[in-house]
């Protein structure tokens, strides 16, 4: 026969399940039921006062009702949280007609950008790109390049020093033309350019900084002559400002070449009419360059008799200021969103 106990919680639950309205309901339900001091926990406590032969029965009964609100706990809570979770997506539904959050980007780096494009121009032209290092030695820097120790070249170079007077931060990538020479020990021709970081004592303002990016090229081999030099360089600012780019030489003097010429080239934005980025001039120089000296031929081991070479360079920061029309040599290193993301849009112009 059923304990009356049970009969009596059985009879209460049945009436309180059929009352439930909400989720809080059915939780405050399962505290008067199975908390602590439930009306089902309460009837574990009584099994001391069952009779022995009445216990077993008794258990059962009391499972079969904690698995009966356990099941029906179960059912109702999902049904009231899907209720709830329908309810809040209609109040909360998205307009995807909507225009998305635009999320600021940046832009790639300018001059990077710039250099990757050079180096494409001159490897299909069959150049090497070489790299060198930025600590360098006194002896490749200066004394190879035909600029001895007390040549006023080299107080107009204003360079770091690091230790005494032989090692010091390159003030130029034309170390590394000579490294390449030495390895080709006077004997293998040499087509390469050399793009890299160079360091001079110079002021931090819209056009100068002590830390500035070069790129040099070289070409040694039998015959070569400024008209090559010339040739080579109409393929570069056309490849970079145009088919309708012009280029021209006027005599300059470097120390590493003889001749020396510097390169103009026809105004970008003004194709030689004049303008204020050219001063009304219509041209703009941008590299330096000529023949290469033959003592610099001959302390790298190439015979002047038999080799001959040119050798240009050219500051990629200046460069990228004049193909992307940037006033501040500055905004090419910024982080500044505000003035980085102009450059994809210069770029496409």
């Amino acid at each position: 026969m059923e304990n009356k106990k049970i009969i009596e919680v059985k009879e209460e639950l049945e009436q309180s399940l059929n009352d439930i309205k909400n989720i809080q309901e059915l939780n405050d339900l399962k505290v008067k039921f199975l908390g602590k001091k439930g009306l089902i926990t309460e009837l574990n406590s009584e099994i001391k006062n069952i009779p022995n032969e009445e216990k077993k029965e008794f258990g059962m009964k009391v499972n079969e009702l904690r698995n009966t609100f356990n099941n029906f706990y179960e059912e109702k809570r999902k049904s009231f949280e899907e209720k709830i979770l329908n309810e809040k997506l209609e109040k909360e539904s998205i307009d995807i007609t909507l225009p998305a959050t635009k999320v600021v980007s940046g832009a790639p780096n300018i001059l990077e950008k710039l250099v990757e494009e050079v180096e494409e121009i001159f490897i299909s032209m069959g150049y090497d790109v070489v790299d060198g290092p930025e600590i360098e030695l006194d002896k490749y820097n200066f004394e190879m390049l035909n600029i001895p120790k007390g040549h006023p070249a080299r107080d107009a170079q204003d360079t770091f020093y690091i230790e005494g007077e032989e090692i010091l931060l390159r003030s130029q990538t034309s170390p590394v033309q000579v490294r390449t020479m030495l390895e080709g020990k006077g004997e293998k021709p040499i087509r390469m350019i050399c793009p890299g970081k160079t360091y001079r004592r110079d002021d931090d303002d819209a056009t100068h900084s002590h830390q500035f990016m070069q790129i040099e090229g070289l070409v040694v081999d039998k015959n070569i002559s400024m008209s090559d030099l010339k040739g080579t360089m109409d393929v570069l600012f056309k490849k970079l400002f145009g088919e309708d780019t012009e280029t021209r030489f006027h005599p300059s003097y470097y120390q590493f070449t003889e001749p020396s010429v510097e390169v103009d080239i026809t105004c970008h934005k003004c194709h030689g009419k004049g303008c204020n980025i050219c001063k009304n001039n219509g041209w703009i120089t941008v590299v330096g360059a000529g023949i290469v000296h033959p003592n610099v031929l001959r302390m790298s081991g190439y015979d002047p008799k038999e080799w001959t070479g040119f050798a240009f360079g050219f500051g990629a920061d200046r460069l990228a200021m004049e193909k992307y029309d940037i006033h501040d040599l500055r905004a090419i290193y910024s982080t500044d969103l505000r003035e980085t993301s102009t450059f994809d849009r210069k770029e496409s112009e």
